[in-house]
């Protein structure tokens, strides 16, 4: 759900990293702000702490997806509580979103809690009226410098059926994180250029 800034020339679109707790969000996020607050491109990073899990959000001016019709994109960057006892939150952050970068845990102890992540997206998406087919979604692999982390085939058949977009990353490292930015974003700016609506 874009907001068009007819003064500004933008076009602000809300892109949300969800996963289970310490898959890696926050990382991304923090990665993607730290390479990109240069003068005026992106604004203060916020950090809003809880006991169990963080949630952060910024936005800034990508120089690398192009325009809608002359109009710049804004992308306003969250990250989402990965329990489910977080519903009412992620139900909030969630509302107007224009893409989804879902960050799966490479850990093989991790796997269920992945599959609960996922489930709790799609429940609270469904909640919402939101299609996730229609929703420029990218899974990412992350932790995949871990020695026993579960093979790219086995986490593409478990999420991934339908081969949507997807990228390994390392995280910490900043291995695949603007890359996984830039790939979300062209998906987007492809689906306001069609007119797409979740």
């Amino acid at each position: 759900m874009s907001f068009v800034n007819s003064v500004t020339k933008e076009i602000h679109c809300k892109v949300v990293y969800c996963g289970t707790g310490l898959g890696g969000k926050t990382t991304n996020v923090q990665y993607i702000y730290e390479h990109t607050n240069n003068g005026e491109r992106a604004n203060k990073l916020v950090n809003l702490s809880t006991e169990n899990e963080r949630t952060l959000f910024f936005d800034f001016l990508p120089l690398f997806v192009g325009e809608v019709a002359g109009f710049k994109t804004r992308f306003h960057l969250y990250t989402i509580p990965g329990q489910t006892f977080y519903e009412a939150s992620r139900d909030f952050i969630l509302k107007g979103v224009d893409g989804i970068v879902f960050v799966v845990d490479s850990d093989p102890e991790r796997m269920e809690a992945n599959l609960e992540a996922f489930d709790s997206l799609k429940l609270a998406l469904e909640r919402q009226g939101y299609d996730l087919t229609r929703i420029p979604l990218v899974f990412q692999y992350n932790k995949r410098d871990l020695p026993h982390a579960v093979p790219i085939q086995e986490l593409e058949t478990t999420f991934n059926p339908g081969r949507l977009p997807s990228l390994e990353a390392a995280a910490h490292q900043g291995i695949g994180v603007m890359e996984t930015l830039q790939r979300v974003g062209e998906l987007i700016i492809d689906s306001l250029k069609r007119g797409r609506t979740p």
